[in-house]
This record gives structure tokens, sequence and C-alpha cells, in this order.
């Protein structure tokens, strides 16, 4: 799966009582430059060409008392040239993914290292300790210093428990002040000079996600969930802690910790692009993957679960008659799944016995006849309480589960994720994590892990604005899978948006909805909207269910953060583009050439565009076919809140 070429570049330089305590690490191109210094504590600079964009920041990790990054000493420097290709089974953009670095690793006495990686796109590093048995952190200190004002893009929460799904904030890097709210992961920061910075983390596994505050001195600092003590139900859905524990991770004393990495790039269109979850995450654990097939779902939440066309000759409802109805649009457009949520279940925390007009044997039974099989919605406590649910489930022909209501990151939870997709995949049955904190890894490791939520989605009805959605792809779409559940297709402008289930509506145009499918990322994308209004738009319908959810190639083809983005995504010898736009003032008009399309072959674009009137009327597009050729240029408008989805084969 994968082929490696591992090159030891440098012999240990030992240091004894001199004054060499400074490494450098470049990247492959030599245009990212990382520098750590070794005085009373580890501290690092970082440079984008000659670009000081990091300066002075620190690292620490404080395990039972003592730190770990405080006067340090140093034993050995390691250096090397990591060169492989990553083939990752869950490739929402590429099939294969470069992973080409330049390494460091600072050993450090008292049984401790830190290894900083350098790419061409960024840095990372992380602490790993040979420390035996089992340790307690109490802490770890992550603190960012910027040279100059920067602007920052963040989700701001003002208590742990959060379901991540925040409005993004703006905030200028020396006005995010210690008593302000919190941030977590990811993090976009612009520089006075332009360049982006995305912070993230990877490789996530016992151990708590991080937090961040203000620092008080133009940058902020980590802060981490302890562990839970004693906690007790608040309802069927979540736990009141009532109590932590002074330490933030219980773990073993040998091992590594998580990946802190920066997306560093000067032009923000890259930002789509950008691989490094992957790059950074652990190898897949499983043997077999040919059961686990990523896909569309419909999903009835949305939209009340109330068909009403002409055919819906049944009491519609959560009921066997409606989920078939479900299944049988499904089945017409190609789409793989259906998605039950709360209420398939007599009680949310009994997953054996259905509610009294679910039959779910026979749902699941009509589902194979069509060709459609079942997601099940469950909370996450009612996973953890009935232990044998998964062995349960594959019984009847379950395909998958979406889990709800984590709303936390400590430590617990953090491994209550990798256990229950480990043990559903012991049972052949795939995990799409709602309610849930951002990827960080675990769906490289175990892709049966096909999404997770996090994010201001759909589900957010009026809420859910073009001017936010914006910067998903650049920022939380960026780390990895992001359960949207885009496809209305009820489309309004802002100042025209009235709606509420089950006659749901979205902002932004029909070919704002459109694209969405191709622009975002998921292994699982749900359909969000009503059998009906999907057969009473039949092109718009066929187009979204032929769009792909794992891809071969992507490229950004025009981006402005905040404004607009232009991608094309290739599956097998098909392209597809999509764009997007914010609130703009004027309509956007965008030449994009197809210089990515292959030699001497002639292709037909069909395209779905903003119609005259979308900046009024939202559901108002136009469909247009062309004979396209490499090289030949398509010209994009977009209105505000706009679109544009095409394919070419």
């Amino acid at each position: 799966m994968k082929k490696l070429l591992l090159a030891l570049l440098l012999v240990a330089i030992f240091a004894g009582a001199s004054a060499q305590t400074e490494r450098t690490l470049s990247s492959p191109d030599g245009n990212i430059k990382v520098t750590v210094s070794l005085a009373d504590g580890i501290t690092y600079d970082v440079y984008c060409g000659n670009e000081l964009i990091l300066d002075d920041c620190r690292l620490s990790l404080n395990v039972g008392g003592r730190v770990l990054g405080s006067a340090p000493q140093l034993k050995s420097t390691q250096q090397a040239a990591i060169n492989e290709i990553k083939e990752p089974f869950l490739h929402l953009k590429y099939a294969k993914v470069p992973n080409i670095c330049n390494q460091m690793t600072l050993k450090m006495k008292g049984g401790y290292s830190v290894v900083f990686r350098a790419y061409d796109d960024g840095i990372a590093y992380r602490f790993v300790t040979e420390l035996g048995g089992t340790v307690c952190v109490n802490d770890e200190d992550i603190t960012l210093f910027f040279p100059e004002e920067a602007q920052l893009v963040l989700q701001q929460s003002d208590r742990y428990r959060t379901s991540y799904e925040e409005r993004y904030s703006f905030v200028k890097s020396s006005e995010w002040l210690s008593y302000n709210k919190m941030a977590h992961y990811p993090i976009l920061a612009t520089t006075a000079q332009g360049t982006k910075i995305l912070m993230s983390e990877a490789d996530v596994r016992d151990y708590p996600a991080a937090f961040f505050r203000g620092n008080d001195a133009n940058g902020f600092s980590s802060l981490f969930p302890a562990v839970p003590a004693q906690e007790k139900p608040r309802s069927d859905k979540s736990n009141d802690i009532l109590m932590r524990h002074k330490y933030i991770a219980k773990t073993d004393g040998t091992r590594e910790f998580p990946w802190r990495y920066f997306v560093i790039v000067k032009d923000e269109a890259a930002l789509i692009e950008t691989t490094m979850g992957c790059r950074l995450a652990a190898d897949c654990r499983l043997d077999d993957l040919s059961w686990i097939v990523p896909g569309q779902a419909s999903w009835e939440w949305w939209n009340g679960a109330v068909p009403y066309g002409t055919d819906v000759n049944f009491k519609a409802g959560l009921n066997v008659e409606t989920y078939k109805y479900f299944m049988d649009f499904a089945s017409k457009y190609g789409i793989k799944y259906i998605v039950m949520d709360e209420g398939w279940a007599k009680d949310n925390m009994d997953p054996y016995t259905p509610n009294p007009n679910c039959d779910l044997h026979q749902i699941i039974a009509h589902g194979k006849s069509v060709g459609v099989g079942v997601i099940l919605w469950l909370t996450w406590r009612c996973v953890e309480e009935n232990p044998g649910l998964f062995e349960k489930f594959a019984e009847w022909g379950v395909k998958g589960v979406k889990i709800d209501f984590m709303d936390r990151s400590d430590q617990w939870m953090v491994n209550f994720y990798e256990r229950t997709v480990k043990e559903a995949a012991r049972h052949k049955i795939f995990v799409n994590y709602h309610g849930a904190f951002k990827p960080a890894g675990l769906e490289y490791m175990y892709p049966n892990l096909l999404s997770y939520e996090g994010v201001t989605g759909m589900e957010q009805m009026g809420n859910c604005r073009p001017e936010n959605s914006i910067y998903l792809p650049f920022i939380r779409n960026a780390v990895g899978p992001m359960e949207y559940t885009p496809g209305a297709m009820n489309s309004m402008q802002p100042d025209k948006y009235s709606a509420r289930r089950p006659n749901s509506a979205s902002i932004g145009t029909r070919a704002y909805q459109m694209a969405l499918f191709v622009i975002f990322e998921s292994g699982l994308q749900m359909l969000a909207d009503n059998p009906t209004l999907y057969y009473n738009n039949d092109e718009c319908t066929r187009f979204i269910a032929s769009v792909p959810v794992l891809w071969d190639d992507t490229k950004a083809l025009s981006a402005k953060l905040g404004e607009h983005l232009i991608v094309a995504k290739r599956s097998g010898e098909k392209w597809f583009l999509g764009g997007m736009t914010a609130e703009l003032k004027e309509p956007l008009v965008k030449e994009i050439k197809l210089d990515f399309l292959p030699d001497g072959k002639e292709f037909t674009l069909t395209a779905f565009e903003d119609g005259l009137n979308a900046d009024v009327q939202a559901m108002h597009y136009k469909k247009s076919v062309h004979k396209v050729r490499k090289g030949d240029t398509v010209l994009v408008k977009m209105v505000r809140n706009g679109g544009y989805a095409a394919i070419i084969e």
C-alpha cells in the first residue's frame, strides 16, 4: 500500500557543555524553516521565505509535575529525509498523497525527545517519551507568538463542553485576551504580509484535544480538559461531569504524543489542497477494507420525514411506509444508503426495540431488495451502555451508525471514539460521528470512520449562511471529512429567508447547493431534503447523485478567503467543477482555463449556473451544455451567495 524511502542523512551529534543550543530544520525546497533554541526552555521560530511568521514560541509537557522541556539537556540530534507515497482508503482529495519532508529529532536527557518535521507547505512537531510504566500528564504548553499583528479566524466557546458547531469569529491576535472565550483547532491566521497559517493537530490518541486562550502578548496558549473523575447522566444524550482529576491524561509513559501542525502557504488556494492531516496520520489498522463503501445517503430528519408527492398514499412519519419511500427514492438515483435518525427506536437507550410503527427488519429487507443500506442514529451513551449492539446490528444487516452528542474531547471521550470505531470495524459497520470534534487522523487508522460533524451545517437552518460556510473548505474541511448535509431544493437569499421543518430551506442559491457536493469533502455525504422535492427537480437531483465522495485529484482554480472558491476534482476520467460565493456586492465573473484536461480529447461540459434573477429568487438557475477541450476557457458567473456546478465527461 505504501512505498517508503527513509534515508538517514546525518549521524547523531552529541552535545557536551558547548553552546550548541540552536538547531535549524528546513523544508525540502528550502522555503520554510524552523529554528529551535534550547536554553531555560525549548522555543522555536518559524520562517516562510524571509518572513518571520512565528516568534519565540514555547513548548513543554508536564508529566507528573516534571516539566519536559524545562532546562533541556540535548543528548543527540538526528536528521532524516522522508519520501513516501501514502494511498489512503478515504481519499477525499487525492488517491496518492506524497509525504515528503525533512525530520529532526532532538533527543534529550531524561527520557524524551521532540520531533520536528518541515514540509514545503508547513511544519509539525510532537513529543516522544520513553519513561516506561503509566504516567499522568498534568499539562502541555503550546504557546504561540506572532511578531506582528495577525488576523485570526476561529471558533470560540466559553467551556469545554461544545458540539464544535460555533460560527467563525474574526479576531486580531493582539486583541484576543486571556479573559476572552477559548477557541479550539483548527485555527487560521493571516500574517501582516498575507501568509496563511492553518493550525491543527493529528494522531490524537489516548489524549485530549487542545483548546486555546489569548495570552495578552499577541499570541495564544493551550489549555486542555482534565480527565473526568465523576459523572452522572444528564439525559439519554449526555452526562454531567461533577468532578475532574488534576491531570489531562493518564497514559503510557513510552509513547508518541499528538502532532501539532502548521500549514503555511502564501496562496490561500493551497489550503484547499493540503493533505497535512493525512501525511501525519498513523497507518491503517484494518486488513480487509473491501466491505467499507463510502457514498451518499438520503436523510429524513431535516425534511421532517414528510414526503408529499402524488404517489404518497400513506401517513408519513417515522414508519415502515415512509422509510420504504425514502429507500425507493435512493434506489432510483443510485444513492447507497438512508439514515434513520432519532425516533426509529422506541427508546434512545434501547437499540434493540424499534418504535411500534417501525419494523426495522422489514425496512432492512426492503433495502436489500432495492440495493439501499440502512444507517441508524444512536446516542453515544446508548453505544457505551450496550456493548454488544454492533454484533446484533451486523446480524440484522445494518450497514452503518450515526453516533451523536459526544460534545466533549477529554481523554475519555477521545478514547471512546477509537474504541467504538474499532469495535464497529470488527463487525463490518461504518461510523459517522455527529456532535463531534474535528478530525485528527483516526479516519486513516480506521477507514470505516467516514465522517465527523463539528461544523455549522445546514441542520442549523437560517444560522447556516454562506458568509460562514465560505470559510469551511479553507479551515474545517481542510483538516478532514465534514458532515454538512447539503442538498436543499428550497433556496433563499438571506433577506428573504423564512422556513422551518418540514418545509426546510437553506440560504444560498440552487447552484450553490449543488456545488457544495463537489466542494465539501465527506466519506458519507447526506442529501438533506425531501424526496418529493428531489423528484420535482430531477435534473438537479441527477447531478447531485452523480457526484462521488472519493476523489483522485483536486485542484483549487480560484480562491479568495471570505469571498469565493472554485475547485476542480477528478474521479476516474470525469472532472467536476464546484464554485461558491458569499455575500457579494456585485456578481463574480471568473475565467477558468481547462488546462487540467488530457490532450487530444473532446469532452462534454454540463453546467448548472446561477440564473439571471438568482440574487433575488435563489432557486433560479440555468443549465447549459458545451463541448470543451484542454486549454479552453470557461466563464464562471456567480451571484451573491451563489454557486456553479458542472461535470466534464
